[in-house]
């Protein structure tokens, strides 16, 4: 289930074409790091994983190249304030 989300992030929603199936995927196995005043999550190497052993191998893993670089910012109240695709790596503190 996704949470609410602001303002913001509603508009970033649909002006980056984000799916919900997305923003759960990052949520449920993604990685967190809290770079500046809120959550920062994304899917690393390890989310890839956790989401390969549930899907099955390689195959299902197919399914979701597209969401990869994808990244959510999640407040402390837990709403979504923006969702993007990384172009970066994710400094870790």
């Amino acid at each position: 289930m996704v949470p609410d989300r602001t303002a913001h992030a509603v508009k970033q929603h649909q002006g980056r074409a984000t799916l919900s199936l997305r923003e759960s995927l990052i949520l449920d196995y993604g990685s967190r790091t809290r770079p500046r005043g809120a959550d920062l999550v994304y899917l690393d190497k390890a989310a890839r994983k956790r989401i390969r052993r549930e899907v099955g191998g390689k195959r299902g893993m197919r399914v979701f190249d597209r969401y990869w670089n994808g990244y959510l910012v999640v407040a402390d109240n837990g709403q979504i304030v923006t969702t993007g695709f990384r172009t970066r790596r994710v400094k870790r503190f």
